[in-house]
């Protein structure tokens, strides 16, 4: 006969707290794109891509900064999928 062994009773798990990432989501030169980019808009420098228009959106402008830092090759985040 196979014998058994005995369970092992593990402590309960807390699912309300959630644990805290120990690295960073976006690098700080990555904000540094994000910043330059918010202040050109402000002066009203900055331009759209391909149509050239001025933007006036401060989302659009992050996202600029944010596209900008990635082809740089720092650390961001991959953009949210469409769909």
């Amino acid at each position: 006969m196979a014998t058994r062994k005995a369970a092992k009773k593990s402590a309960p798990k807390k699912s309300s707290a959630k644990k805290a990432s120990s690295s960073r989501k976006y690098s700080p030169s990555a904000s540094k794109n994000v910043e330059r980019e918010m202040k050109a808009m402000k002066q009203g420098k900055l331009k759209s891509g391909r149509s050239g228009k001025t933007v006036t959106n401060p989302k659009q402008a992050i996202a600029i900064g944010l596209s900008e830092a990635r082809k740089e090759g720092k650390k961001v985040p991959q953009p949210p999928k469409k769909g």
